[in-house]
């Protein structure tokens, strides 16, 4: 996005990537689909120790100017829920278009090309490849990512280089990411593996209502991803399965109206029926509603409307979709995206303290980070 822009001011730009092929995140992404803005963002949907940073790029590029770019070259799309855009067909129709538009500005792109060495020099710096030569510019932009993913070629490159130049990097960890557990609570995400069910997860202030997962490492789904973004070591979650049911009061009420009836069948009516049978067995409560005191009404209500658990970690970047911190923002102009301390340095996307909810966020901060510093380079 930034060599394209740089390219339509009559820059020559170079673009240099490691990986064999370009843009394998945006392949992935999304299912294959791409999950390529979202028309509802806005500052509040990212994360960074200066919320106010991402203000300026953001109103500089919306997701309206990247949504008209999408039509331009006749990519069919649809919402899929909550704002989020899927390109129709596959996420390489999104590849393909950045690709055209980078041509048509007549930037020059160089894969499977290392960076040995980057060096600041008179008028700009020096870049060393593992081609065996090197280059010289007047601007520079780290453009890199984080550290999610190790499998697509994800490292911490532009971290170094940012402390190359003496900038603060705010510690990255994995974001986005699925939680792990021990002991009980594992041995109950085991037996429920691949069962969803939609919830309400909150970690402090913060809350989401979306699906969550049951997995043999622990919790996954929406929810969990977008919680995991705000948990820290040792903190407990507070998971509601039946959102908008109070399931004490629901059991109540069936003890007095059907006292016959199953518990596990009561709350199959609520929840899929392999959580209930596993949630009953949990509380040793195998009977008929008649057999519950109002005492257990509370506990079962408890255990369903305010799952306590204390993760014991992350998956870590592997399975992660984005990573937290990165360059300070203290260190860049929110204008233009330049290092303050050192003019033609810019970082642009995921390498900067800035980071998205899930769906489709993290894209729009690199279209309109890249944007941005395309205008200034």
């Amino acid at each position: 996005m930034c060599a394209i822009e740089a390219g339509k001011r009559g820059r020559r730009v170079l673009l240099l990537d490691h990986a064999e092929k370009i843009a394998e995140k945006i392949r992935i992404s999304g299912g294959g689909r791409c999950n390529f803005t979202n028309i509802h963002a806005r500052p509040e949907n990212f994360l960074s120790q200066n919320p106010h940073f991402c203000k300026s790029a953001l109103s500089q590029y919306t997701q309206q100017d990247f949504i008209a770019l999408v039509k331009r070259h006749g990519i069919a799309f649809h919402e899929k829920k909550l704002g989020q855009l899927f390109c129709d067909d596959s996420s390489s129709q999104i590849i393909d278009m950045l690709l055209k538009e980078t041509a048509n500005a007549g930037v020059l792109l160089r894969v499977k090309t290392k960076v040995e060495n980057i060096a600041a020099v008179s008028g700009g710096f020096k870049v060393e490849t593992n081609r065996g030569g090197e280059e010289t510019c007047a601007s520079l932009v780290i453009a890199t990512g984080g550290l999610s993913i190790p499998k697509i070629g994800a490292t911490g490159f532009g971290y170094d280089i940012a402390k190359k130049f003496g900038l603060n990097v705010i510690p990255p960890r994995a974001g986005l990411v699925p939680l792990t557990f021990d002991g009980a609570i594992l041995k109950k995400c085991k037996a429920l593996s691949g069962l969803s069910v939609e919830a309400d997860v909150k970690c402090g202030r913060k809350i989401f209502n979306e699906g969550l997962l049951f997995t043999h490492r622990g919790l996954s789904g929406p929810s969990i991803l977008q919680i995991s973004s705000y948990w820290q070591d040792g903190e407990e979650i507070i998971v509601d399965m039946a959102p908008g049911k109070n399931i004490s009061i629901v059991l109540k009420d069936k003890k007095k109206r059907q006292a016959k009836q199953k518990i596990s069948t009561v709350l199959s009516e609520i929840l899929p029926r392999r959580l209930a049978q596993g949630i009953c067995d949990e509380m040793g409560c195998g009977g008929t509603m008649g057999d519950l005191s109002r005492a257990q009404c509370d506990v079962i209500g408890a255990a369903v409307n305010e799952w306590r658990i204390k993760p014991t970690g992350t998956e870590g970047y592997r399975t992660a979709e984005v990573t937290l911190g990165g360059v300070d923002t203290r260190e860049l102009s929110s204008q233009t995206m330049q290092a303050i301390k050192h003019p033609g340095l810019f970082f642009i996307g995921e390498v900067v303290d800035v980071t998205g909810h899930l769906g489709g966020f993290n894209f729009q901060w690199a279209w309109s980070s890249g944007y941005v510093a395309g205008q200034h380079v």
